[in-house]
């Protein structure tokens, strides 16, 4: 074959086109980087709140300028407003709390020691197998990990000081986005879904799943999170326990963690409680934790994530963890999508197998697509004028 019909060869032709498409794609992606939180939970918050755009859309017909707006601004008023005011709420009790450390007024030592002599003798020994016998030990290692942490703290406040004006410009990024990905989100997602080079059946089972997957888990682990935080924090207020909102928020985030997340706060202080003679604020309060705080996390989480999702509860578990492992707190939502996605992709994969036909060959039975293109999980596909 000639040099000319080699460069001109539509393989030689497919492959560079598709080195350029990766190579513009990653180009792109890298030039979002910095604001990949912002472009995340705009598009978390579209997707959300896509519903409620819909039904806005419905009283204003052929105005989606309108009611994108209108979306956003109750996305302020009933999430961003209340969550602005916890974090101030949180600031003050915060500095409350560092204040009286500083004072003496709050001693985690005396606290300790008071807890460390009256605990039982099997305790005792079981600390000394673990090397942690010695009060001056166990209160160097905390002391330890509290300046880390502390140190850790106080760099965050120091960056989030510095960088306010990159905070502001983040949040109108987010917010902007979230308007347009509301107006046009149908039209975006339907030019994606026809982009992605499998048969139709495939992409609108894996789209489906991976909106159904994004909604449960959110609307899940918030709804898990709220409702414990706001429980801990008004159990903390009854029983007269400083900066109740700041261990109710703590409690909100560690519920992220499926099945310890809260008692990680709630437990030790039942704890001093009981050893310290306060029987029934412990009891009270490992009641309220056990069978109030517990539960919320044992039924209503599997009910709102893992039966919209029909992933096993362990597997909820564990790429939830592995997420925010990796991503943080976005992780929450990106693990649980990615094991939504790994397990279908898998599922597809076993019915070609059983059929002898390759992957991209399997399609949906028509019952099922059927049924998967009328959720309002999936968006819309046909394209839509912007006003």
């Amino acid at each position: 074959m000639e040099l000319a019909s080699i460069a001109r060869s539509a393989s030689l032709e497919n492959r560079v086109f598709l080195l350029l498409l990766l190579a513009v794609t990653l180009a792109f992606a890298w030039v979002l980087w910095p604001f990949y939180g912002s472009v995340f939970w705009g598009a978390i918050f579209a997707l959300m709140f896509n519903p409620l755009f819909l039904r806005l859309l419905k009283h204003m017909p052929g105005s989606r300028n309108g009611a994108a707006l209108a979306t956003v601004a109750i996305i302020l008023l009933l999430v961003i407003l209340p969550l602005g005011l916890i974090v101030a709420s949180l600031v003050q009790e915060v500095a409350a709390v560092y204040q009286r450390m500083q004072s003496g007024d709050f001693n985690l030592g005396a606290y300790f020691r008071q807890v460390y002599a009256l605990l039982p003798a099997w305790v005792l020994e079981l600390l000394e197998r673990f090397g942690l016998g010695s009060t001056g030990l166990i209160l160097e290692r905390l002391s330890a990990s509290l300046s880390k942490g502390s140190q850790y703290l106080a760099t965050q406040a120091l960056s989030i000081g510095q960088n306010a004006f990159d905070f502001v410009v983040s949040f109108f990024v987010m917010l902007y986005l979230m308007f347009f990905l509301l107006r046009d989100g149908a039209v975006l997602s339907g030019r994606i879904e026809k982009a992605v080079p499998l048969e139709a059946g495939i992409r609108l089972e894996l789209s489906g799943k991976f909106v159904t997957v994004i909604r449960a888990t959110v609307k899940g682990n918030v709804a898990v999170a709220a409702l414990q935080g706001a429980l801990g924090g008004l159990t903390f207020w009854m029983l007269g326990i400083h900066a109740p909102v700041l261990w109710g928020t703590l409690m909100a985030f560690l519920s992220l963690l499926p099945a310890v997340g809260a008692a990680l706060v709630w437990g030790p202080v039942a704890i001093y409680f009981l050893v310290t003679g306060a029987i029934w604020k412990g009891l009270l309060l490992t009641a309220v934790g056990v069978l109030v705080i517990g539960l919320i996390d044992n039924i209503l989480r599997p009910v709102l994530v893992g039966k919209d999702t029909k992933m096993p509860d362990y597997v909820v578990l564990v790429s939830t963890l592995g997420g925010m492992a990796i991503f943080g707190l976005n992780g929450f939502v990106i693990g649980p999508v990615v094991a939504a996605m790994f397990m279908a992709a898998w599922d597809l994969f076993a019915k070609a197998r059983q059929a002898g036909l390759p992957a991209a060959a399997v399609s949906t039975p028509r019952a099922e697509l059927t049924e998967v293109a009328e959720s309002p999980n999936v968006p819309d596909l046909p394209d839509a004028p912007a006003n």
